[in-house]
């Protein structure tokens, strides 16, 4: 398969498939990149950068904020370039269930 081959595939999958294979990508690029996961019990089960306790939702209201990646960089030092991209992916991907943790962030 050439690139312009994968490039037109790409092109064709959905948000939540095109986040996948960017996880799958940054798995190959950078050994131990954890991706982004939700685990019961921790962070009120709301998706999280890697081994973290940083809420993708967080980062997302910190970019909403107009704070750029060097700034959320100032923050969040441990962060990787990855842990972002993987963020962003995840929040493209799963737009309904970042807005609903922010919203339920507010309301508490």
């Amino acid at each position: 398969m050439t690139l312009q081959e994968l490039e037109t595939q790409i092109s064709t999958l959905n948000s939540a498939d095109k986040a996948a294979v960017i996880e799958i990508l940054l798995q190959t690029l950078s050994s131990g990149s954890l991706g982004i996961k939700k685990t019961p019990g921790v962070c009120g089960g709301d998706a999280c950068v890697g081994n973290t306790r940083i809420q993708v939702w967080v980062l997302v209201g910190y970019r909403r904020l107009g704070c750029s990646d060097a700034e959320i960089f100032k923050c969040y030092p441990h962060l990787t370039a990855a842990d972002l991209v993987n963020a962003w992916a995840y929040a493209d991907a799963y737009p309904e269930e970042i807005e609903q943790a922010m919203k339920e962030n507010e309301e508490a």
